[in-house]
């Protein structure tokens, strides 16, 4: 009963958060109903997102492990949490546990996608250029691992050409360590090719077409 509830609860949140304010809206409409979690951490926690306060309900699902450890949907709102908290490195181990239950969990493979972009890319950043190298092919085959799951989802492939730029960027910066400017080139390409996979879902996305000449020009430019 309790997987039937977070499936119905919880399905407008795994599409990202532009629907996440809907998503919590219809939650709050729901909550009405006599269906409630049977752990009360979980049900904390899904008040705390209703709330918009991602730091309590990580305190609240992470407390209502280890007995629902083997709930893909209580895990999956924890890293969503440990996401927007900014626990990126936290968010991606439970991604991983999420995964590992679910195996076609797109959203999971999304989220997971996103905290090691960001971590890649974080300002002040201490990671090595190596590691960094690493976490952007991991955020690609995250990506592209929920395109084999669902490939009609444009936002998908925007953030895996995302990742592609910020490859490109990293390994096309001349005196880097990890210069290569092949590999570079090849991400800039792929990244203007997914880019315009954008555009054929809606061809008047001025940001995207920006981003598919910004793209073209870095490529080009390198030396």
């Amino acid at each position: 009963m309790k997987r039937r509830f977070l499936n119905k609860q919880w399905k407008s949140v795994r599409l990202g958060l532009a629907a996440a304010a809907l998503a919590f809206c219809t939650l709050g409409v729901q909550a009405q109903d006599q269906s409630q979690h049977s752990n009360p951490n979980v049900r904390l926690g899904q008040k705390a997102l209703l709330d918009g306060d991602f730091k309590a309900a990580a305190g609240h699902l992470q407390k209502a492990l280890p007995s629902e450890a083997n709930d893909p949907d209580v895990q999956y709102l924890l890293g969503y949490s440990q996401f927007h908290n900014g626990d990126y490195s936290k968010a991606i181990e439970t991604f991983k546990k999420v995964i590992a239950l679910d195996a076609k969990h797109t959203s999971a493979y999304y989220y997971k996608g996103k905290a090691s972009n960001n971590l890649a890319v974080a300002s002040g950043s201490k990671l090595t250029n190596a590691v960094k190298e690493q976490l952007l092919k991991t955020a690609i085959e995250d990506y592209s691992k929920a395109i084999a799951i669902n490939a009609n989802d444009a936002k998908l492939y925007q953030n895996r050409a995302i990742a592609y730029r910020d490859l490109g960027i990293l390994t096309g910066t001349s005196g880097a360590a990890n210069y290569d400017k092949t590999k570079a080139a090849d991400a800039y390409g792929k990244a203007v090719t997914d880019y315009e996979k954008v555009l054929t879902y809606d061809a008047s996305r001025k940001d995207i077409q920006t981003e598919v000449k910004k793209a073209k020009v870095y490529r080009d430019n390198l030396k």
